[in-house]
């Protein structure tokens, strides 16, 4: 339990991540008509597909969505490494969690990405695609403001925008593994003890 407890959290964002977008899949229609208020206009409930990263953003070859699976793939292998680390290494147990917390995210965002494509058809929605190309399904909307960028603004002038992006529990999970590290990181990343089989190994020696 010494070291899968921690992944017992990535797996509970994991099971709670997909619960959720299973619900959202099967009982909501997309967009603005299927939309429920949780609280008043700001806080909704709105079924969107997000084809690339946070905010949207994608990568522009036809390869792209490709690529950035496999990149977080790649994460995935390399966050959960890091953590067996730091569990070795006896960090602070809030690091853990955080680390815990952030590749359940990355798994969560990740199982949609390989795998939807596929088994929901959702890459756009309605049409199949292959295996590791599917779009990431997001629900939460805080509605802070939503309107059209004034035509003087460069670059974003004349295009609708909403203030604040839609997500789902796992990028919530990535958020506040990420806020919580940077808000501890001198906890977190000061001097730590060495793990007890370096230390006997020293004593034996003689240091």
């Amino acid at each position: 339990m010494k070291y899968w407890k921690y992944y017992l959290v990535a797996i509970g964002v994991i099971l709670l991540d997909q619960a959720v977008k299973l619900i959202v899949h099967y009982n909501m229609e997309m967009g603005m008509p299927g939309e429920i208020k949780l609280i008043d206009d700001w806080l909704k409930l709105h079924y969107t597909l997000n084809p690339g990263m946070a905010f949207g953003v994608e990568l522009g070859s036809s390869y792209g969505k490709l690529i950035l699976t496999l990149f977080r793939l790649v994460a995935m292998f390399g966050i959960s490494y890091y953590l067996y680390y730091l569990i070795k290494h006896q960090a602070p147990k809030g690091l853990l969690w955080c680390i815990g917390l952030i590749l359940g995210g990355a798994i969560g965002n990740l199982v949609d990405s390989t795998f939807y494509g596929v088994w929901f058809d959702n890459a756009p929605y309605g049409s199949s695609t292959p295996w590791f190309h599917g779009q990431v399904i997001d629900m939460f909307y805080v509605d802070l403001w939503e309107g059209i960028i004034p035509q003087w603004v460069p670059i974003l002038g004349g295009q609708p925008m909403s203030l604040w992006p839609i997500f789902n529990v796992a990028d919530s999970a990535i958020f506040i593994g990420v806020v919580l590290i940077l808000l501890n990181q001198k906890r977190f990343f000061g001097t730590h003890p060495e793990p007890e089989s370096h230390r006997s190994v020293e004593q034996q020696q003689g240091f």
